[in-house]
């Protein structure tokens, strides 16, 4: 049974569809893994034992009878503590929002639940989701998988670390800057951002709207697009027969390779000559509005983000985690006339991106710039804390900005995650290439 702890969340769904895992004791199984596990508390918010028991009950019933209602019945999930979960603390990982109960399931988690996944919890993340570096001390910090001592990148930290460290088959959590894709990358996962406005956000506590999206981390791209198809209640893509030959790749060289530190380019230098030697045909794209698009993240975030939660913010300021509140507050510096000139700006820069990467089958670049960084000097350097946050996100940033869709996966050096960044709405597409590029990688 602790093989199961390791094993993708598609390799579970089979063993259940075949009668060789019983969906009560597969659960019960990463029940007792969570609450044996040292680290559970700063993993877990909270832990949903008797909601976990009863699906998982109810999927061993559908087993048995044949009766299975989707190839992730009964398999165990975790969830990012801002999907709302009804009778259960959903709280964003902040003061603000403490002892908030909704009153229904988001609709992603009804969905889910509805095609027979099994709800673990919540986990923790960054406050408000509005960090990539994962560190919250207003309510905990998961470590990184592969360092102790460092930071396991954010906001979906504990919905990447549940999965790293054997606590669930997948996480699920969002994405408005990075927020799935870097910690996948340091935890050494497969992340999905989806398209924004694709996956529902009714019933999710939000950051930025017109740039939250959704989307899973696991060990592999099947559990992703598997993980897609649960999320929206539709069919996965079809992964079957993917290949990177004759494939058409673009390896960005505007903003993407800038100040990359040693061992994120050797990986991704690495990765990309493996799809080359799988057939791929890889070549260098510049984009050069996009240079004047990332300099828009500071009004477009930031003025949103504030005007949404001012009110809860200002109430109780200090009830929050000061780089945080500041980052929020930084919104307040701008004008209506700034954001609307700003949106205007980055729809331009948009159709420019569309026009520089047609005939492209994805844009690749390294998830991330710089490796996880060190959670003491995080504390204690203010200026350090700020430099490796905006770094973090830089490359991720690049996908939400231009409104596409894009997947990590691990390069096999700790911590390294390459990029694939995909059409809007084309994540059937970009799964597809993943699957195809995942085995060049293995």
């Amino acid at each position: 049974m602790q093989d199961w702890l390791t094993q993708s969340a598609g390799a579970l769904g089979r063993g259940i569809a075949g009668g060789d895992i019983d969906p009560v004791a597969l659960t019960q199984t990463y029940l007792d893994a969570i609450d044996a596990h040292p680290l559970r508390d700063r993993i877990f918010a909270r832990v949903t034992h008797d909601r976990a028991m009863a699906e998982a009950r109810a999927a061993k019933e559908r087993a048995q009878s044949g009766r299975r209602l989707s190839p992730l019945d009964g398999v165990p999930i975790s969830w990012k503590d801002l999907f709302d979960s009804a009778g259960i603390a959903t709280e964003s990982g902040s003061a603000l929002l403490k002892d908030r109960v909704p009153d229904a399931d988001c609709e992603v988690l009804r969905n889910a639940s509805a095609l027979g996944t099994v709800c673990l919890g919540k986990t923790h993340m960054s406050e408000l989701a509005f960090s990539g570096l994962g560190y919250n001390p207003v309510t905990a910090t998961p470590p990184c998988a592969n360092d102790a001592n460092a930071v396991p990148g954010g906001s979906s930290s504990g919905a990447a670390t549940s999965v790293a460290f054997g606590l669930s088959a997948i996480g699920i959590g969002s994405d408005t800057g990075g927020s799935v894709r870097i910690p996948a990358a340091w935890n050494d996962l497969v992340g999905l951002k989806t398209t924004s406005g694709r996956v529902s956000l009714a019933g999710v506590v939000p950051l930025c709207l017109k740039f939250d999206t959704i989307g899973p981390l696991g060990r592999t791209v099947e559990d992703a697009s598997l993980m897609l198809a649960a999320l929206e209640a539709g069919q996965a893509a079809d992964l079957r027969g993917a290949s990177l030959k004759g494939r058409r790749l673009g390896v960005l060289q505007t903003v993407a390779p800038d100040d990359l530190r040693d061992a994120p380019r050797a990986a991704f230098d690495a990765a990309v000559n493996c799809f080359a030697g799988a057939g791929a045909k890889v070549e260098r794209i510049v984009v050069p509005e996009l240079t004047d698009a990332m300099a828009l993240s500071g009004v477009l975030y930031t003025a949103e983000a504030y005007g949404l939660w001012r009110d809860a913010i200002e109430a109780n300021p200090d009830l929050m985690y000061e780089q945080i509140r500041d980052r929020f507050r930084a919104g307040a510096t701008f004008s209506g006339p700034d954001y609307v000139a700003a949106w205007a700006k980055l729809r331009a820069a948009r159709a420019a991106w569309q026009d520089h990467t047609a005939g492209f089958d994805a844009i690749l670049c390294p998830t991330a710039p710089n490796l996880p960084p060190n959670m003491e000097r995080l504390l204690s350097d203010g200026e350090y804390y700020v430099t490796e946050n905006l770094l973090t996100l830089r490359n991720t940033r690049i996908g939400n900005l231009m409104g596409l869709c894009a997947l990590t996966l691990p390069t096999g050096t700790p911590s390294c995650g390459i990029s694939l960044m995909g059409a809007p709405n084309g994540e059937e597409a970009l799964l597809r290439l993943g699957a195809a590029a995942e085995a060049a990688l293995a």
